[in-house]
């Protein structure tokens, strides 16, 4: 494996339009996005899932969550505090076959105590990345959409994968929105 550069994701970008919309260049009005030497600093689009947790004993991961949360559309939200929101990027992404990505949340954020999950992008995987973004200060945070939140690294194995995500038919490939869990049984 190795660890691609800001050429490769450029072209990549150009000719397999691997991330639409796609900013060539470091963005640096608010939390900067767009490439960055080694990876992709990904963007919040301005829809949100802001969860009702005064509602809740407990989340389920195999249940259906659609009521534990409050659909949003703003420029920017509060992360409660010792709570957590989903979120959608505002890029999608067309992962090829021979790739992974790993994603890592922007300083900006973990200094304000937000911890940002995404999983990787599996070979083959395409959709808008559902984003789960966790306070844990002891006040509310603030997040802001269309700017940046993450960096996405895309890593580029020696050969192609023998059953990519889409060949296994992944239940998240081509999610629109942002995607609750959704159990295998």
């Amino acid at each position: 494996m190795s660890v691609k550069s800001d050429r490769w994701i450029i072209e990549m970008a150009r000719s397999h339009e691997i991330i639409k919309p796609f900013s060539e260049n470091q963005v640096r009005q608010g939390i900067s996005f767009g490439v960055s030497s080694y990876g992709y600093d990904i963007s919040l689009s301005d829809q949100f899932k802001i969860l009702r947790a005064h509602d809740l004993d407990e989340i389920d991961p195999k249940a259906d969550g659609d009521e534990y949360f409050e659909d949003v559309k703003a420029d920017s939200v509060l992360i409660p505090a010792n709570s957590f929101i989903l979120a959608r990027s505002r890029e999608y992404f067309k992962i090829p076959r021979d790739v992974i990505t790993i994603c890592q949340g922007k300083s900006t954020y973990a200094r304000s105590g937000v911890i940002v999950n995404v999983t990787p992008f599996e070979p083959e995987w395409e959709g808008y990345a559902t984003i789960a973004l966790a306070n844990t200060s002891p006040v509310p945070v603030r997040v802001y959409a269309h700017e940046g939140i993450a960096q996405l690294i895309f890593l580029e194995a020696t050969e192609k994968c023998q059953i990519s995500y889409k060949d296994k038919k992944g239940k998240y490939q081509g999610q629109k929105t942002i995607t609750l869990s959704k159990s295998d049984q």
